[in-house]
């Protein structure tokens, strides 16, 4: 069995003249992101792996993940701007040690992705996750495995 969760990045910011990848996250985004992370951590989820889109916004909000956790990050060029195909690529391509994989990236992408995934509908405001366990053993099975709906967290609910 594998976990994937899905992270939309937090809420970023877009001053005058910036480019879309360089966006930074908001204060809002800077606080969300890691009580978001402590609310995984509270309810005993595991992560193995954070891989994350390398726009700035994507990238800031998986380092306050990451932090929270412990852990190491990557990033993948796929994620950003991605398409159902970016994400197969990137699961297919994680180590079978990975038990547990987030994957940091931007809408429309993450909640199409997601909402191919089951019957369940999500839409990820920012800072949201949604997670599925995989029945397989090897990642590169992800596409044909049976997939379960586990939960969908979005900070609004946190209050």
């Amino acid at each position: 069995m594998k976990t994937l969760l899905l992270i939309r990045h937090s809420k970023s910011d877009w001053p005058e003249e910036m480019d879309d990848f360089d966006r930074p996250l908001t204060e809002l985004g800077r606080t969300n992101a890691p009580k978001m992370a402590e609310l995984l951590k509270h309810k005993n989820i595991e992560i193995d792996c954070f891989i994350t889109s390398p726009a700035v916004r994507a990238r800031e909000t998986c380092e306050l993940f990451s932090k929270v956790f412990g852990k190491e990050y990557s990033t993948r060029e796929k994620l950003y701007r991605p398409s159902e195909d970016n994400f197969l690529s990137v699961i297919f391509d994680t180590e079978n040690t990975v038990s547990s994989l987030a994957i940091f990236s931007h809408n429309n992408g993450i909640s199409n992705f997601a909402n191919s995934l089951t019957d369940e509908i999500v839409n990820l405001p920012t800072s949201g996750v949604v997670a599925y366990e995989i029945d397989c053993d090897d990642w590169t099975d992800f596409e044909t495995a049976k997939k379960k709906f586990l939960f969908f967290y979005s900070p609004k609910n946190l209050s």
